[in-house]
């Protein structure tokens, strides 16, 4: 298999998104009390969820500060709010020869914190998508196999839909884009095929679901106009409408791009401001990049301060104040019904251990 990079070793896009959390920790939470990561980290997928009174927050999988492919790894740090201390917590499982994976997808969705394919680099810059899917309890550390994807992707969006169902919408998968938009049953723990993607398939998308409304834009496309094939990004918006009486039917219409200059490997959430449905698109680069944060094209990305806001009450896009320049999410999470990211990339392609904070700032 190729990789992405463009040279003749992937599926590798070696040189070579996002879900919506809206859940709070207790009001009483303060920045000065959210500790930093032991390590830092990119490419992480962060999620938290509250059972019982206690809000869990975790992160899992990503690039460690080498940036090599022996960086990539499995290990997951857990916090509980009002611990001073992340823990360590079970690494993720894996079937494939390397455990580590990167573009990873998940969701919470029943007090449990969901995890999807995502891809392993091998020291000759060989990557492999993974079809593997697991539910994890913050509160007894176990993991639970799911049933493998019908097609293996990495750098998709994963979107949680009224409290049962799961959508992965895009990404790549072995050696090209897949306009699939792939549903699993969380009640009958089966998947299945909803309506396609129908913008240019692209990995490293971002999006958001609120309510039976779905808002997917941007990612990189492939050009195979010539050879080697060609990695860019790709301006594009997509407002998707879930039918009430079928999770599997969506009705697709494209809309007005906010920028007309795409983002790759940003992060979106849904959230609700001044009575507003919104969905917000933080950080990310204008630069398609390969996993150690050098562009496809040679040159450094860095990561872009931009906050896109569209309010699905309006249909438009608003106008919001920049925030701090950070690249390679995976997810955004809520805590005091504050927006933040946690890891990643920031200028210099540099990792950090931090918690970024998001606020959402409105303009005329």
């Amino acid at each position: 298999m190729l990789p992405r990079s463009g040279m003749l070793k992937k599926n590798n896009r070696s040189m070579t998104f996002s879900l919506c959390l809206t859940l709070s920790a207790p009001l009483w939470l303060y920045a000065a009390e959210l500790p930093p990561l032991p390590e830092p980290v990119s490419n992480n997928l962060v999620m938290t969820t509250t059972v019982a009174g206690r809000t869990y927050v975790a992160s899992f999988m990503g690039l460690a500060s080498g940036k090599t492919h022996a960086d990539v790894h499995n290990r997951v740090w857990q916090w509980t709010v009002g611990e001073p201390t992340w823990l360590k917590a079970p690494a993720v499982p894996s079937r494939q020869r390397l455990s580590g994976r990167l573009a990873s997808s998940g969701v919470t969705l029943q007090n449990h914190f969901f995890i999807f394919g995502g891809y392993t680099v091998a020291a000759n810059g060989t990557e492999v998508s993974s079809a593997e899917g697991y539910r994890y309890s913050p509160v007894t550390k176990a993991y639970n196999k799911l049933p493998d994807m019908p097609v293996a992707v990495d750098d998709s969006v994963a979107l949680a839909y009224n409290n049962r169902y799961i959508y992965l919408a895009s990404g790549w998968s072995q050696d090209g884009n897949v306009n699939l938009v792939q549903v699993f049953d969380n009640f009958t723990q089966k998947w299945s095929q909803a309506t396609p993607f129908p913008g240019t398939p692209t990995f490293g998308l971002a999006g958001a679901l609120s309510g039976t409304s779905v808002l997917l834009c941007d990612g990189v496309k492939v050009s195979y106009q010539t050879l080697p094939r060609q990695y860019q990004t790709q301006a594009q918006c997509w407002l998707g409408e879930i039918s009430k009486s079928d999770a599997n039917r969506i009705s697709w219409q494209q809309i007005q791009h906010p920028t007309g200059k795409a983002r790759y490997r940003m992060a979106a959430a849904a959230v609700k401001q001044d009575g507003k449905d919104l969905i917000v698109f933080i950080g990310g680069s204008e630069t398609a990049y390969n996993y150690n944060g050098i562009g496809y094209n040679g040159t450094p990305a860095q990561p872009s301060a931009e906050v896109w806001v569209y309010s699905l009450t309006d249909k438009s896009w608003l106008k919001a104040e920049n925030t701090r320049a950070v690249m390679d999410l995976r997810t955004l999470v809520s805590m005091n019904n504050e927006l933040y990211s946690l890891g990643g990339m920031v200028a210099g392609q540099n990792l950090t251990t931090e918690w970024i904070k998001h606020q959402i700032k409105l303009l005329p």
